[in-house]
């Protein structure tokens, strides 16, 4: 790992780190970051593989609902941002300080605990999607692999032969390990906000150009997705999407150790209760409202031109991507407007969008486990260089385990809505955690305005009601 993340301790607040906020939006805008790495992570599965799939399955109707989960979990996102700059804690460490029934908080790093394992399980359905891209667009890769593989194991070579897309997901597990592994902060933000932009351009692109194919976008089709509705047999998929698209539970988790890892806590420094500190508070808020809304605007935008695909294309062909077929019936997202030629592209660009995905999600469970093992008393982390040491094991570990993951499932989109899901009951929690953070533990003087309390409340009542509707129409069907 390299030094800048041995040396750089982001849980500490040493004076000599005070930084004065930036004051103009140019300013700001270059102090952005954490923003970045968490749409990276939230334009993956969720939307290459369920939003394009809710899309695929019942059309243009549930467009209110992707427009609705991206844009008001944005408001959790910043209040729970707010309280880790102001505080310097991490979202772990939040929530154990949380007392219930006298009671410490342990139980809710339980709770994400129990989340984290079946989003690895979802991350185990992005390594077998990516495999299954790379395979259809180089299919000679398999073929030249299971070759070699007869000369030694003729049995293992029919194995793979009939898993065609192992090889990639073992290349992919290999490059994530080594990516992460040695992966400072600046290096992961770097490379997510390439990809990140790319893959954005690209699929806008494609949505803006469906007027000029055979399956252009029709006016009173569009206009549905506004009317509110919610299918019956749709509720068990839109539960899952809300969960998955916008800002997650995981993403909720991920965006406060970002933000430390950035700097922005230092830059206050301690919480002293001093005019000084409470100006510098308020101005790297400023930017880290700033850099949530940029992360909001590029993850809505890339979510609804999957949908949109997904609506306009596969839907009146009846075409819904699901299990080993999956990509290969996603492909067709951009073979039947545009062409034979855009399948690679599409390929291509689909497992560098699941990549994207994989890699930020293992770099910041990493972090989060080894918190969570300190947190509990189970390991002691007493300085920078210990804590990147067990940062890198896990590094190691979770890809790996993706990949266990998948070689026994095999169906990407059960494995990523199980995620979803999993994501979706954890939101509640996490919300409502975020209320206590506001509402008990802010010091008052970084109180937002109360616009932004309205909303907040709006964003934690929406998912407490979706998530309450969901499990009630679970139970008694």
């Amino acid at each position: 790992m390299s030094d800048e993340i041995i040396t750089y301790d982001p849980y500490a607040l040493p004076p000599e780190d005070i930084q004065e906020p930036p004051t103009t939006i140019w300013e700001m805008l270059r102090k952005i970051g954490p923003g970045i790495v968490v749409a990276g992570t939230i334009v993956g599965s969720g939307e290459l593989l369920l939003t394009t799939g809710l899309g695929a399955k019942h059309g243009f109707v549930f467009m209110w609902l992707i427009l609705f989960s991206c844009v008001i979990k944005v408001f959790v996102q910043t209040e729970i941002g707010r309280y880790a700059i102001s505080s310097g804690k991490p979202t772990l460490g939040a929530l154990q300080d949380i007392r219930l029934f006298g009671r410490s908080g342990n139980w809710l790093l339980w709770w994400w605990f129990a989340m984290l394992f079946c989003t690895v399980f979802q991350l185990g359905g992005m390594t077998g999607s990516i495999g299954q891209a790379l395979n259809l667009a180089f299919p000679q890769v398999a073929a030249g692999f299971s070759s070699v593989l007869q000369l030694f194991s003729p049995g293992l070579a029919d194995y793979f032969r009939a898993r065609n897309e192992f090889p990639w997901a073992i290349v992919t597990c290999l490059i994530t390990i080594g990516l992460i592994y040695h992966g400072s902060y600046r290096r992961i933000e770097w490379l997510t906000t390439l990809i990140v932009v790319s893959v954005t351009l690209i699929t806008v692109a494609a949505a803006s150009a469906l007027w000029a194919t055979p399956y252009p976008i029709r006016a009173d089709e569009f206009g549905e997705g506004f009317l509110f509705k919610l299918p019956p047999n749709g509720v068990a998929d839109a539960f899952a999407v809300f969960g998955i698209t916008g800002v997650g539970a995981t993403e909720l988790f991920y965006y406060p150790y970002w933000c430390l890892e950035k700097g922005y806590a230092r830059y206050v420094g301690k919480p002293d209760g001093s005019p000084e500190w409470e100006r510098r508070a308020r101005g790297w808020i400023r930017v880290m409202y700033v850099d949530a809304f940029v992360c909001m605007i590029i993850f809505t935008i890339s979510t609804v031109a999957f949908y949109i695909m997904g609506a306009a294309v596969l839907h009146p062909q009846g075409l819904v991507p699901q299990g080993p077929a999956l990509i290969d019936t996603l492909s067709k997202m951009y073979v039947e407007p545009f062409g034979q030629w855009a399948r690679l592209l599409f390929l291509i660009g689909a497992a560098a969008v699941l990549f994207k995905t994989l890699y930020l999600s293992c770099a910041g469970n990493s972090r989060l486990t080894v918190d969570f093992l300190n947190l509990l008393g189970w390991t002691r982390v007493d300085d920078p260089a210990l804590r990147a040491r067990r940062i890198q094991l896990f590094c190691l570990f979770y890809p790996a385990l993706a990949l266990f993951f998948y070689v026994f499932a095999r169906d990407p989109q059960m494995m990523v809505r199980l995620g979803g899901i999993a994501q979706a009951a954890t939101l509640p929690m996490i919300a409502v955690a975020t209320l206590f953070f506001r509402f008990r533990r802010l010091d008052t003087r970084l109180r937002p305005p109360v616009l932004i309390d309205v909303l907040l409340f709006i964003g934690v009542i929406s998912i407490c009601v979706v998530a309450a509707y969901t499990l009630w129409g679970t139970l008694t069907r």
